[in-house]
């Protein structure tokens, strides 16, 4: 048995489907293919997937991967990305498959790009704004938890960032903490942006790379 970790695109349509969904998707893909994947034991066996970091709501994904098992050692990668994208919808897109080198735990940091725009306020103004953000010494925002909601300083959570002015809309690229301990989601740093200037813009988000603690790209 060998484990195998197949990586995906998530875009399109496809962006606004919940994690509960992405997954019994993938689950009927993996079925549909007849690719040897080890299937769970019991009364109703399912295939086998487990996802490192899911992606939230609404977010691109373009290195997004899934953890199988293998029930054949040999069967060739390239026919598994073959066979999964005959089931799937133009969304969601296997362009890899590989032997995972790392394990989820490991999992410390993410790297996300995100386009803020709005119509009555040009780039520049917005860049500015988010200079004068993160020069702040805290930026506190309210954050939920199993606890309910509570005031967090997100400020530590940022690991680097830059700033560029497009044509037409602001471009931050961001790392930020990631994975079971200390997760924090860049929408945070959105709510921060409306919360401290008093404005309401429009967001893309899309989630490039996950790393681990060293900075290394998971694999």
């Amino acid at each position: 048995m060998k484990n195998v970790r197949i990586w995906f695109k998530k875009d399109y349509e496809c962006r606004y489907i919940s994690h509960l969904d992405l997954n019994r998707c993938m689950l009927r893909a993996l079925h549909k293919s007849k690719i040897p994947v080890w299937h769970t034991e019991g009364f109703n066996p399912h295939p086998f997937a487990t996802f490192p970091l899911p992606l939230s709501l609404g977010f691109r994904g373009i290195n997004e991967c899934m953890d199988v098992k293998l029930e054949d050692d040999d069967y060739f990668f390239e026919e598994i990305i073959l066979r999964l994208n005959q089931c799937l919808p133009r969304g969601l897109q296997i362009f890899k498959v590989t032997e995972p080198l790392m394990k989820a735990g490991k999992i410390a940091f993410a790297n996300f790009t995100i386009k803020i725009s709005d119509d009555k306020t040009s780039s520049a103004v917005i860049c500015k704004q988010l200079s004068e953000l993160f020069a702040l010494d805290t930026i506190e925002i309210e954050k939920k938890s199993k606890k309910g909601l509570k005031t967090v300083d997100i400020k530590p959570s940022i690991k680097n960032f830059r700033i560029e002015e497009k044509f037409d809309f602001a471009e931050l690229n961001i790392t930020l903490t990631a994975g079971s301990t200390d997760n924090v989601n860049p929408n945070l740093i959105l709510a921060a942006l409306e919360k401290y200037f008093s404005v309401c813009y429009d967001f893309d988000i899309t989630r490039n790379e996950l790393f681990n603690s060293n900075m290394e790209v998971f694999r």
